[in-house]
């Protein structure tokens, strides 16, 4: 009866301290059962977008979160910013009809605030840090290279103009004060066609990029944990282009290369060189089939060239022996015009010579 007496009184006390004992035991387990827990909610909820882009490039991204990413979700999940100096701005023509909540740049970090992330496909502005940390998870870029090569502006013109066998996509996350420099959460690989023009590759480089950004935030918290560091030794650079890079200077470029660089600024900018003192763009190359040594340019300098009656065609001597075919020209203040419409209108004129020079700038 004594027994029983004493385990009545010390059962509560007894029992305390076994919960204790398993709280002890079980409290890493429950704390690792939170955390995946939390990290199955932000696989499986949405994030709060909010979309920074300027451009052609941008718009098919903004158009897949809208159409993929928030399907059946509410409008005020995925918000805008843009330039408003444009008025020609696609960005912003997309956002305004389908009723996105839009901003104008530069925004402040308050706005930023009601969004979970932030998002930049090809929008032209380094992002203030204040920006940056104003969003819990960050921010993160659509780059059209496969980083570390070919960090800056013009990733696209570069990995033409370098001849490139391939190039792709890269999910990065935006660092404060550096473009480009960020752990990299995905990638995708793109062949470059050895005639593609660069429009092309753009629009490529921009369906692959929306593609791979969807699928990224679809699977953002792994994306975040699999993040790898670039390696800066093996990073090159693709700078804004500049007219500089427009002049041909046919002693130092082979035909092959002065063709990349068309292919490479193909419906951006034209190629450009001299001729009795007048600008002259080029609007239409082609390499030869077959690169066949002429006798009449065979010992004449770069840049000389002659006028083809039977191809229709003008003929350029270009670095390495090579030779460039010149269908479509401008002369300054003047209309596009055929290798043909030049001979007659110009060449004709110049009875000294049937070959001639082109010089450079």
């Amino acid at each position: 009866m004594l027994c029983i007496n004493y385990f009545k009184q010390n059962f509560f006390k007894y029992r305390r301290k076994i919960n204790e004992s398993f709280n002890l035991i079980l409290s890493p387990i429950r704390w690792k059962c939170q955390q995946t827990q939390s990290a199955q909610l932000i696989n499986n909820s949405k994030l709060k977008v909010l979309f920074f882009g300027t451009d052609t490039f941008s718009l098919p991204s903004l158009h897949a979160l809208h159409n993929n990413y928030y399907a059946r979700t509410e409008n005020n999940a995925l918000g805008v910013v843009t330039s408003f100096k444009n008025p020609a701005n696609c960005v912003r023509t997309y956002a305004e009809q389908k009723q996105l909540t839009l901003h104008r740049w530069p925004v402040l970090p308050e706005v930023c605030q009601g969004y979970d992330l932030g998002v930049v496909v090809s929008f032209g502005h380094l992002i203030p840090e204040r920006i940056i940390k104003s969003f819990p998870n960050g921010m993160i870029n659509v780059h059209a290279s496969l980083l570390p090569r070919w960090r800056g502006a013009a990733p696209i013109i570069y990995a033409i103009m370098q001849a490139d066998a391939q190039t792709g996509v890269s999910i990065m996350k935006i660092e404060p004060k550096h473009f480009d420099v960020g752990d990299v959460l995905a990638q995708r690989e793109v062949t470059i066609r050895a005639d593609i023009l660069m429009p092309e590759l753009h629009a490529q480089l921009a369906q692959e990029g929306a593609n791979l950004l969807v699928n990224t935030l679809n699977n953002f918290s792994s994306r975040l944990e699999s993040a790898t560091k670039q390696n800066n030794e093996l990073a090159t650079f693709a700078p804004k282009i500049t007219t500089a890079i427009t002049n041909v200077n046919w002693s130092q470029l082979s035909a092959e290369q002065i063709h990349r660089r068309f292919r490479a600024l193909f419906g951006f900018k034209h190629l450009n060189t001299r001729f009795q003192n007048k600008n002259i763009q080029l609007i239409d190359v082609k390499q030869p089939a077959v690169q066949e040594l002429l006798l009449p340019l065979d010992n004449m300098e770069c840049g000389s060239f002659l006028y083809d009656r039977n191809k229709r065609l003008l003929l350029v001597r270009c670095a390495d022996n090579t030779y460039l075919e010149v269908h479509q020209l401008r002369v300054e203040g003047k209309k596009v015009m055929t290798a043909t419409d030049f001979s007659n209108g110009f060449l004709k004129q110049i009875n000294s010579t049937k070959v001639h020079s082109f010089t450079s700038k």
